[in-house]
């Protein structure tokens, strides 16, 4: 493992899950999509090929090195969750894993982009999570690749009738997520999504959402509210208003510290974005002044960025 990538992050957290402590599975940018919106900018490695990147055991150790030191920071854990800076189902042992982590009491969530669960082994190593969140950008094609960017052997209803399938066996809290895009026509396509949606059993809550962190794409913005609004009228028509709900808002600053604030700091913003206010809150709680942020962006560790008048740190990625 490279002392770079840290397999386990935070906890941080999360608009959903509470205090969520990550799990990054995948080397940095390995992924079947190149979202337009995406956080963590362009995909490297753009592929539908399963492969080993980490050891499960040591997976399993990091994890609990992090359980250890956030208990002793008195940090809550609500969910240990598989949210990449790639698809986490690209790689082949997270069914082991996700065995592995139950043991430790905690629920554990899957955070994917669905391109995989067309394929009966990646529905079957993801029935053992108790939460799982899929992606539903696009019901259409063209507007799906206009997005998502996908991998050229991907095939769009393939998908869907995964989804499909995995919902029907799977027992755990199964939710979905929408981004929607400004100067994007989503005008048509809400009615083919939610009607989509309603043909999910079990489906717990559609998640509509916008980026509300720096994209991959500078021509990228967040949705008008007259966009929003319809999207959550139409899906509500479909699903139920109480089978709704929007995911637009920061998620906060509460980010935790476990006792190492550069591995903390660097392990966070490979794969999720701090403002400055989230910053600041999280260097006072480790009792640490804003020289270790100087020091980080020198080192050309980080990087600052600036999205909806606010500036973010990032990890810059080699």
């Amino acid at each position: 493992m490279s002392s770079s990538h840290f397999l386990a992050f935070g906890p941080v957290p999360s608009r959903r899950l509470g205090k969520s402590l990550g799990i990054n599975n995948i080397r940095p940018k390995n992924c079947t999509y190149s979202c337009v919106y995406c956080q963590l900018g362009k995909t490297c490695d753009l592929s539908l090929s399963r492969q080993f990147f980490y050891s499960p055991s040591n997976i399993l150790v990091d994890v609990k090195k992090r359980i250890i030191n956030s208990n002793t920071q008195h940090e809550q854990i609500d969910y240990l969750t598989f949210v990449a800076d790639g698809e986490p189902t690209l790689d082949i042992n997270i069914g082991v894993e996700i065995s592995l982590l139950k043991k430790l009491g905690i629920p554990v969530a899957v955070i994917t982009n669905s391109s995989l669960i067309w394929s009966r082994e990646v529905r079957n190593d993801l029935l053992n999570a108790d939460y799982i969140s899929l992606k539903v950008d696009a019901v259409s094609k063209d507007l799906w690749r206009r997005i998502d960017r996908p991998h050229k052997s991907l095939d769009l209803t393939a998908i869907m009738n995964g989804i499909k399938i995995f919902a029907e066996s799977f027992n755990g809290t199964l939710v979905t997520e929408t981004m929607l895009l400004d100067d994007v026509d989503h005008s048509t396509e809400l009615e083919k999504i939610s009607s989509f949606l309603a043909e999910i059993k079990k489906l717990r809550r559609a998640y509509i959402s916008t980026p509300t962190r720096p994209p991959s794409e500078n021509w990228v913005k967040c949705a008008k509210e007259a966009t929003l609004n319809r999207a959550f009228q139409v899906f509500s028509e479909k699903l139920g208003v109480d089978r709704v709900e929007y995911l637009i808002d920061y998620e906060g600053n509460a980010f935790a510290f476990t006792g190492h604030v550069e591995e903390d700091l660097l392990s966070v913003m490979a794969v999720h974005p701090m403002c400055t206010e989230a910053v600041k809150e999280f260097l006072k709680k480790a009792e640490t002044g804003w020289e270790i942020i100087e020091k980080l962006v020198s080192e050309g560790k980080i990087v600052e960025v600036q999205y909806a008048g606010k500036d973010y740190y990032v990890r810059k990625l080699n």
